[in-house]
């Protein structure tokens, strides 16, 4: 992913709020699987972690995006912001 990408999803992200939440049981096989099927349907979604998880948010982000092949946009605080490409009849974000 090119930086002019990157800049342009982290742009998209800033209208869309937070669908999953992360707290204290971390990463479970369900919430994996809940953010994977998100990112099929939206491509594009922000993930908050709560004050009472002991994770740190950049781990959590690697990974989140390795275990639902996506890339991480970026994570500010406690927002991560993941972009999964669709599939060919499904793109809905076109990248510049």
């Amino acid at each position: 992913m090119t930086s002019k990408q990157r800049a342009y999803l982290k742009g998209l992200a800033m209208t869309i709020d937070p669908i999953f939440q992360i707290g204290k049981s971390s990463m479970n096989p369900g919430l994996t699987q809940a953010i994977s099927e998100a990112l099929d349907a939206r491509e594009l979604i922000k993930i908050s972690v709560l004050q009472n998880c002991a994770d740190d948010p950049r781990e959590l982000a690697e990974m989140v995006a390795e275990r639902t092949h996506a890339q991480i946009v970026q994570v500010i605080g406690k927002k991560i912001v993941l972009y999964k490409e669709g599939k060919d009849n499904k793109k809905k974000i076109v990248l510049p």
